[in-house]
């Protein structure tokens, strides 16, 4: 059993800044790629950043400048800073980690935290 926590969401005024954490919790070997995914009301859930093992990103184009992210490997956790944020940020933010491994060998494809709102005010 894997599970995916994530924190740090809340209420903010636009330009200001709030920073994410998810980690994940089991008896994990590995993790591959881990990321961010956002839904707001009434759209798709979209890719917001992911990150590698050995640190490679990726952002979505709205977000790049402004958001980043990073890992620690070590405690299963992965971050997102989220800076100068803007009204259509807001949005219920999802922690994703790809392919975790675990001790005995089992192998879960996609795990999903349960999520975490980002509002922002104009």
């Amino acid at each position: 059993q894997v599970q995916l926590v994530e924190s740090g969401g809340g209420l903010v005024q636009a330009g200001g800044s709030l920073r994410l954490s998810c980690a994940a919790s089991g008896s994990i070997s590995s993790i591959n790629a881990m990321g961010w995914y956002r839904q707001a009301p009434g759209k798709e859930r979209e890719l917001v950043a992911s990150i590698t093992t050995g640190g490679g990103t990726k952002y979505a184009d709205t977000v790049k400048g402004r958001f980043t992210i990073s890992r620690d490997n070590a405690k299963n956790t992965v971050y997102l800073q989220m800076n100068s944020l803007k009204p259509e940020d807001t949005a219920v933010y999802y922690c994703k980690a790809d392919r975790v491994r675990l001790t005995w060998g089992y192998v879960f494809d996609d795990s999903w935290g349960l999520g975490t709102q980002v509002t922002v005010s104009s």
